[in-house]
């Protein structure tokens, strides 16, 4: 495959689509709770007092507390402008959303704002990322295998919305790497080229090395699911060995190909 087709495939490849907030944004657009501490409300609500009852809703999970006060320490203004959105909608519909949702809508809203400063982050920054997202993939394969797969393709459902209030320590922990990146990535601005066709080679005879067949490359790199498809458990092993070789490679190709997915992360 010729590189500029490698890398727009990469664009619809099912690993590296595995984003910072994939899971996360369909949290944000999950249906609200019902019952909670502001289920009873009636009459009206000012937004002042709306944003007291959200920030006492985050202060609740110590771990989102962490990240909120991270990104309003980094992110002063994006910060103000989710906590007032968020306060306004809670004054007009009266309707509580979990600390699940504020941060999965905080980070949908910083990564569209800021996103592409990760990959312009230091490599270190940049391998947080990547490696926190391991994590969660280890956690939802040991969980369901079906899940695993459908969270590498970013098409998570209900089950995966339990599994992630569930493990808010694992889902605040990514959530952070992915600020962090994009942090570092303001303050260092490393202009990075595009993985060259010897990067997805290094790439592939690694993959190779550590067992995967090629059927099993081209699902991870070119988004080639075969006919009939890979089982859920075989796919969802391929995943956790992609990610984990990634951090195996030479720094630059690593850097370079994690500069490109953190791209794509960002546009998606």
């Amino acid at each position: 495959m010729l590189l500029i087709e490698r890398i727009l495939a990469l664009a619809a490849a099912a690993v590296v689509a595995i984003c910072l907030g994939v899971g996360l944004m369909v949290l944000a657009v999950s249906p609200p709770r019902p019952g909670g501490p502001f289920a009873g409300l009636m009459g009206p609500l000012d937004p002042g007092s709306a944003r007291q009852l959200i920030e006492t809703e985050i202060a609740q999970s110590p771990e989102y507390a962490r990240f909120f006060a991270r990104l309003r320490e980094t992110f002063t203004t994006d910060y103000e402008q989710a906590l007032k959105e968020f306060a306004t909608r809670l004054s007009e519909t009266k309707t509580e959303q979990s600390a699940d949702y504020y941060l999965s809508e905080a980070v949908r809203r910083l990564r569209q704002s800021h996103g592409a400063l990760a990959a312009k982050a230091e490599p270190d920054a940049m391998s947080r990322v990547f490696a926190k997202q391991l994590e969660v993939l280890q956690a939802v394969a040991r969980e369901d295998k079906k899940m695993c797969v459908a969270f590498l393709y970013g098409a998570t459902n209900l089950d995966f919305q339990r599994f992630a209030a569930s493990q808010r320590p694992l889902i605040a922990d990514m959530a952070t790497a992915g600020l962090d990146a994009m942090v570092s990535g303001k303050s260092k601005n490393i202009a990075r080229e595009q993985p060259n066709e010897a990067d997805f080679k290094t790439l592939e005879k690694a993959l190779a090395a550590r067992g995967l067949d090629k059927a099993e490359i081209d699902a991870l790199l070119d988004g080639k699911m075969p006919d009939p498809p890979l089982d859920d458990a075989k796919m969802c092993a391929a995943g956790q060995t992609y990610l984990e070789v990634l951090r195996t490679l030479p720094e630059a190709s690593r850097t370079r190909i994690y500069g490109l997915a953190l791209e794509l992360m960002a546009k998606s």
